[in-house]
């Protein structure tokens, strides 16, 4: 569930699955935000590669912090195993501390893919309504990575298809990126079923990492964060930024 208790965000606690939070639109001091998810595997399968995931996550949020659209990036961080816990809503950059990152993950237990991808989707909607409804431009980018097959969800894959074909045709949006990144991905059949996800539910881009070692994480952080920001200077005109190459 989400963080409570802070006064700069705002609740939302009975949209999609488990709600989300954001940074208050009165605060907001931009004409318009790049709305970005990043929505991390935090299963018993990625205990292994659970320290070089954070720093992942970290050095992810610090290249963004030093985006020349730094001020018009908003980021949600969420984790997801048995169940689902956002580390932060939707806040500017300026206001996220680095070492809330630090053992954040805590890896541990089940897969629950489907229901976290459609919370992703169905809280950069609802936020970028309140966002259109006042007068601010908008689009957004999400970031799923994963190792593994869902065992979890209440919701399957037509769902997530449904929650992400509602996203990209919502009026509140310019345009949507949408990245499913498997990581330490080693056997076929995993990477089957990865690619069929991307395909079934519509993900914009499938990236494939074979391993998750210090370096090919390192390599996701600023594919992720140049992803970000592309995705931020594309806001504007009119469609989303063009995929880059992992």
């Amino acid at each position: 569930m989400p963080r409570l208790n802070d006064p700069t965000m705002e609740e939302f606690p009975n949209i999609g699955t488990y709600g989300f939070s954001a940074t208050k639109i009165d605060d907001l001091g931009s004409s318009e935000y790049t709305l970005c998810n990043i929505v991390v595997d935090a299963s018993g399968s990625v205990m292994n590669f659970e320290t070089e995931l954070e720093k992942a996550l970290k050095e992810t949020i610090r290249a963004c912090q030093l985006s020349p659209r730094a001020d018009s990036l908003m980021v949600r961080v969420v984790k997801f195993n048995n169940g689902f816990e956002e580390i932060h809503g939707f806040k500017l950059l300026e206001k996220i501390n680095l070492d809330d990152y630090n053992n954040c993950l805590k890896c541990g237990g089940g897969t629950l893919l489907y229901d976290s991808v459609i919370n992703a989707m169905d809280a950069t909607t609802k936020y970028a309504q309140g966002l259109f409804s006042s007068d601010f431009k908008c689009n957004a980018i999400t970031v799923i990575l994963t190792d593994g097959d869902d065992n979890m969800s209440k919701f399957g894959q037509d769902s997530v298809k449904e929650s992400l074909t509602k996203a990209v045709a919502s009026e509140a949006l310019e345009s949507l990126m949408s990245i499913l990144v498997g990581v330490n991905v080693q056997n076929f059949s995993i990477s089957s079923y990865l690619k069929t996800f991307k395909d079934t539910a519509g993900f914009t881009q499938y990236v494939e990492l074979n391993n998750a070692d210090a370096k090919t994480l390192a390599k996701l952080a600023d594919f992720v964060s140049k992803s970000v920001s592309s995705q931020s200077q594309a806001l504007g005109t009119g469609g989303p930024s063009q995929a880059l190459t992992f």
